[in-house]
């Protein structure tokens, strides 16, 4: 039972009240926060709900028109219905973003983001440290070259696989004027210039201006396209021992910034998860965040990294960042908590999101010493799931009024767009005018964005198999739409134009080979699910000058609207038997083995195995979109609900054989009546109801009966 204090009219779990008023606020008084922010939410929460009744009567619209229009589908009439009902706005002429005091690891240098769920402290500091990982320790440990380790110490054949690949990579991306870097011996720096024996020959860099420093150790400091590479002389370690020019690693700048997840990736229900996110996040931007776990039978504490320092070529002291530059993910507009309730209801947990998690940030922006997440005097949002360019503009206010309530100058605070929404996709030029003096991101993201297409065209028919939807006439338009809109609003040099996640953690190998594809489609940044992945990505931003391909992007013809509204549906084509099984067995193994674990454990984000046991990264997205998809084939009769029934138990024990390793797991079979099971039962049986295909209403209701249950 949650416990409540007065504060300014609201009632505050007490729990967040003594956080709050504890740790987090800063120059500003209790008094006048809660004043504040009871104020905020009295004048914003009418128009916070108008928006969100706005989101079903556009809805209701497009299923009523869809039922009304069975059959072939007019691609003409459809474009115009949207616009009459307001869903469509005229596409606007292009607008130039004018940000101001944006952190170059944002506006300059392309680079992978990482995205953690910050509700785990020990991911949320190993992606702050992330910023630089060790190339030699990301290829070694994965499949990112053929073969494995073998054995539990130094194998020095699988060491020698990893040297001769690095130093390839060396050669394509910081060649030498003669030479091959396998073969260096030593290095020196003279006059400034950095000199590279090769046997008894001395010869420079190909691009002398690729030196950027380095250590009176002997390290020495690259840098390619705006990424630093160091490379590590130490002649006692095991490597470097055994190597000609004593080199023991090459370490990469990684992941220049992340992302610190308060929404998809966490399952916080109420005020005590809440507090974790919010004492999280506040630790991080103290800078005092540490956490103590046992690894390998003995106790470890990680705390944030230092700054690291070097000389410049001209033997200058200069520092460099040691940590991630860190974004925060706030939730939508659609939830409410009762952390804090006003006049007896509940209040949008976006607004309280947006208050805490910048009030916290003010620990960052008030530091005159030591490492800083943002130079600039920035805080960083990225803000997800809204829904044109009306909710944009709330989010404005949102935050114009946390500004003002916290003494902070306008636009301190920087927006991200998630552009994963059709509305917004539809809109994305009139988004980001809304928040043209905010604006340092979008970012496409294929899963969330799937699932609100199943949705808004839930009525249009039965949509193509999942793994068709990458092939769909929308995906293509989306994609290149939003780059199409970043590059004309002048993003380049401004701000980030993002793509979305590697899904597989495992394969590195096939993520080696497929992403940079997203930097040849003119991202300047995009999402990795662990440090390696940054690292082994961060290889990509070495090869491909993403400047000049955005340069080359705007000579092109324009995404399609047309093509971007196309609904991905089947047009009469029926499936076998056989493929409907296959596609529900899939779908139902997906759905448990990810509601189980949030429901049952509160983990928001983990590897889950699919039906093959490969591990895939599960979050909120992938099950809107498993969800959603068997809503759709149930309403359009391509399964029954006996077949979906059938399917969720007969994955259900395979679910639990997969987890048959984990002490806190409750299985769901043979009783087939837990609350996780039922759970993800609702979130097919109830998906056309759910407002906009999310799963957290669902999600969050089951999950506090477990924890009551507990």
């Amino acid at each position: 039972m949650t416990e409540y204090v007065e504060r300014g009219g609201l009632q505050v779990a007490s729990e967040l009240a003594a956080l709050v008023e504890g740790r987090i606020i800063k120059d500003v008084s209790a008094d006048i926060f809660w004043a504040g922010y009871a104020a905020m939410l009295r004048d914003l929460m009418p128009e916070n709900a108008r928006l969100l009744a706005r989101r079903d009567d556009l809805q209701l619209q497009i299923d009523h028109w869809h039922r009304s229009n069975p059959g072939n589908f007019d691609q003409q009439a459809y474009t115009a219905f949207l616009t009459e009902i307001g869903y469509l706005l005229p596409e606007v002429a292009p607008i130039a973003i004018d940000v101001t005091k944006v952190d170059g690891e944002i506006s300059m240098v392309a680079g992978p983001q990482l995205v953690v769920p910050v509700m785990n402290a020990r991911f949320a500091l190993n992606a702050a440290n992330a910023r630089w990982g060790s190339l030699y320790d990301a290829l070694y440990g994965t499949n990112a070259i053929p073969g494995a380790a073998n054995g539990p110490g130094y194998d020095a054949e699988r060491g020698a696989q990893v040297i001769a690949w690095v130093r390839a990579h060396l050669d394509k991306v910081a060649p030498l004027a003669s030479g091959k870097w396998a073969d260096v011996t030593g290095f020196a720096v003279e006059s400034g210039n950095l000199t590279v024996a090769i046997e008894s020959e001395c010869v420079a860099l190909a691009d002398p201006t690729q030196f950027a420093g380095y250590r009176m150790s002997g390290d020495v400091l690259l840098r390619v396209n705006g990424l630093l590479i160091e490379i590590v002389i130490n002649a006692t370690s095991t490597i470097g021992a055994t190597d000609k020019a004593h080199i023991s690693d090459v370490r990469l700048e990684s992941a220049l910034t992340a992302i610190q997840d308060c929404e998809d990736s966490v399952a916080a229900v109420d005020a005590a998860d809440k507090c974790v996110v919010y004492a999280n996040w506040l630790g991080l931007m103290a800078g005092d965040m540490a956490e103590t776990f046992t690894k390998g039978g003995r106790e470890v504490t990680r705390r944030l990294s230092d700054d690291l320092t070097f000389l410049d070529p001209a033997g200058q002291e200069v520092r460099h960042p040691g940590r991630a530059l860190l974004l925060v993910r706030n939730v939508g507009h659609l939830m409410t908590t009762d952390a804090v309730m006003l006049d007896g209801q509940e209040t949008p947990e976006g607004i309280m999101d947006a208050i805490m998690t910048v009030a916290a940030s003010v620990h960052d922006l008030s530091r005159t010493e030591g490492a800083r997440n943002s130079r600039e005097g920035s805080v960083y949002i990225v803000k997800p799931k809204m829904h044109g360019p009306e909710e944009v503009a709330f989010a404005h206010r949102i935050y114009s009024r946390v500004e003002d309530i916290l003494g902070l100058a306008r636009n301190t605070v920087k927006l991200g767009i998630m552009d994963e929404e059709r509305r917004t996709s539809a809109n994305l030029m009139a988004c980001i005018a809304e928040v043209r003096e905010r604006c340092v991101f979008i970012n496409t993201g294929f899963l969330d964005r799937t699932g609100d297409e199943i949705h808004t065209s839930m009525q249009a028919g039965p949509m193509v198999p999942r793994a068709e939807m990458q092939a769909s006439d929308w995906l293509e338009a989306y994609e290149k739409g939003n780059v199409d809109s970043g590059l004309a609003a002048g993003f380049p040099g401004k701000a980030q134009i993002g793509k979305g996640m590697w899904a597989k953690p495992d394969a590195m190998a096939d993520m080696l080979e497929v992403k940079i594809g997203h930097l040849t489609a003119g991202a300047n940044t995009a999402w990795v699910p662990s440090p390696t992945a940054a690292t082994l990505h961060a290889t990509h931003y070495h090869q491909v000058k993403v400047p000049a391909v955005q340069s080359e992007l705007r000579q092109r013809e324009k995404a399609s609207r047309d093509q971007l509204l196309t609904p991905p549906v089947m047009h009469g084509r029926k499936l076998s038997s056989e493929e409907v099984r296959r596609e529900l067995d899939n779908a139902c193994q997906s759905i448990l083995g990810y509601v189980v674990r949030w429901v049952d454990q509160g983990i928001g984000c983990s590897k889950v195995p699919d039906i093959n046991d490969v591990a895939l990264m599960e979050d909120r997205a992938t099950l809107r979109i498993s969800a959603q998809y068997l809503a759709n084939w149930i309403l359009h009769g391509v399964c029954s609900v006996e077949d979906v029934e059938g399917s969720f138990r007969r994955m259900a024990p395979k679910v639990d054989a997969q987890n048959a390793g984990d002490a806190a797991y409750r299985p769901m079979a043979p009783g087939f009546d837990g609350v996780a099971f039922n759970a993800a039962r609702d979130l097919v049986l109830k998906g056309v109801s759910q407002p906009s295909g999310y799963t957290e209403p669902l999600l969050h209701s089951a999950r506090r009966r477990a924890k009551q249950d507990a």
